[in-house]
């Protein structure tokens, strides 16, 4: 299973509607400028979260987007499954040998708790703590 582009901005999207959850609606452009991102391919994801009832819409001057549901009750699965299709690891697998079958179940059954169990919530205070993609070396 491979995560696309969709899939990750996607999240980018929700996490930052989890981030300002309770204060108003937010723009696309907002999380394009915040995020460095085509705002043309942020309107594409909307869609679908919006028909999936994950994200609304508010209309007018001061709109943009808010989530569905409350951070916590939306996990990283549920926007992943919307903008990727099933959690699947293999296709296939009922043609393997018994333990590469059972292995693939394994890793499948990992990466799916993974994604359940991580909401936008969780997602959301991991980085308002300052973590930090990068090091800092000192010579």
């Amino acid at each position: 299973m491979r995560i696309s582009t969709k899939g990750r901005y996607g999240l980018t999207i929700m996490i930052e509607l989890a981030k300002r959850h309770g204060e108003g609606p937010t723009s696309l452009r907002v999380i394009a400028e915040t995020h460095n991102l085509s705002e043309h391919y942020l309107e594409q994801l909307i869609a679908p979260l919006r028909n999936s009832g994950l994200v609304r819409s508010i209309r007018g001057a001061y709109g943009g987007y808010v989530l569905g549901r409350e951070p916590e009750s939306i996990t990283a699965g549920d926007v992943i499954r919307v903008l990727e299709g099933p959690i699947s690891l293999v296709e296939g697998i009922e043609d393997e040998e018994p333990a590469k079958r059972e292995l693939w179940i394994r890793i499948s059954d990992a990466i799916k708790n993974v994604l359940e169990n991580t909401t936008l919530d969780d997602l959301a205070k991991h980085t308002d703590q300052g973590e930090s993609d990068g090091y800092m070396f000192y010579i």
